[in-house]
């Protein structure tokens, strides 16, 4: 009999197997099969995005962040990624017997910051205590609701050949940031999270064009996984170009010394963002006026083939296909 194993929560290939063979098959149901990072829908005359996660990153405190504010930007971003105003959120904590109560009062404390921070409530929650063993210090668990507007229509349907991918800003800062404090490397620089509440941001770019298309953060399985995700079986190609991709120094030499591709590292305060080819410049000159955008740039386009792949033009003028991530590069990071 199969098991599971940590590449099953990597955001790569066996991730999306065990989704649509396990949890898509019992709970089929228009909303689900959409597959985005919320669940949107309509009560009487108002849409709501609806969002859960879960967060388990080792270790609980690393440079830029901890898990507390993580687990309330992690579910501000999913709905914000799906054209939301996030509203309100839920937490629940599972504790291990035996950890130190100063260091679940820091996660509170910092809960309480990232929600002030973000514009949200923490409005309900829940906390467990297992025995000693039986958890790794502390586990979180998030829900959040939030409103979307009527005229705001997300979707990978509205998606067309020659739109404009963008990236919101450098990528793998979080998962090298994470790898640096829990191993103990030394990369000659400070690393530190990406971690943000982009709501902010998702809301400018939503008001300025009407030809935003889509937008995800590129999470567990990072860029490459989300690109995957947005191509697969479609019938439509996208083509990024490595020269224009915003990666620090600092993490390409880690990359470098670990073995790791950054486009498949975990980022935890970026988007990518999808739009039509008349508004890219528009929507870029908007996010980089935003503090969580001044490194944004267009990294590739939409093209008609080929159909359900993502390929990268390197730097040194050749070509190659960016697969779907198949393991997990750093487990625990988020």
């Amino acid at each position: 009999m199969e098991k599971i194993t940590l590449a099953h929560g990597s955001g790569g290939k066996l991730m999306h197997q065990l989704i649509d063979s396990v949890f898509l098959e019992q709970f089929s149901n228009k909303i689900l099969r959409e597959k985005k990072d919320s669940a949107v829908f309509s009560l009487g005359q108002t849409r709501f995005a609806f969002t859960t996660d879960s967060y388990v990153v080792d270790p609980l405190f690393f440079p830029g962040g901890d898990i507390g504010s993580l687990a309330v930007y992690g579910t501000v971003n999913d709905l914000s990624v799906c054209g939301a105003r996030p509203r309100y959120l839920a937490c629940g904590l599972i504790v291990e017997e035996g950890l130190d109560r100063g260091i679940v009062e820091r996660i509170a404390r910092s809960i309480r910051n990232a929600a002030l921070k973000a514009g949200v409530e923490v409005v309900t929650g829940d906390i467990k205590v297992v025995e000693r063993g039986h958890c790794d210090k502390l586990f979180i668990s998030t829900s959040g609701i939030g409103i979307v507007d009527r005229m705001t229509d997300l979707s990978l349907d509205r998606v067309r050949i020659g739109d404009s991918v963008i990236a919101s800003g450098t990528i793998g800062d979080h998962a090298i940031s994470i790898l640096s404090q829990r191993e103990g490397l030394n990369l000659g620089s400070r690393i530190v999270s990406d971690s943000a509440p982009l709501n902010g941001l998702t809301a400018r770019i939503v008001s300025v064009s009407r030809h935003v298309r889509f937008m995800r953060d590129p999470t567990r399985g990072g860029l490459a996984a989300t690109l995957n995700e947005i191509v697969t079986k479609r019938k439509f190609g996208i083509v990024i170009d490595e020269r224009a991709l915003p990666i620090r120094p600092s993490v390409k030499t880690a990359c470098e010394l670990v073995g790791f591709d950054p486009l498949s590292l975990a980022n935890e305060g970026k988007i990518v963002v999808i739009v039509g080819q008349q508004d890219a410049r528009r929507v870029l000159s908007v996010m980089r006026s935003h503090r969580y955008g001044t490194a944004a740039r267009v990294i590739g386009k939409i093209v008609p083939g080929p159909a359900g792949k993502v390929i990268l033009n390197t730097s040194v003028g050749s070509r190659r296909i960016v697969e779907m991530p198949s393991g997990e590069q750093v487990p625990r990071i988020c």
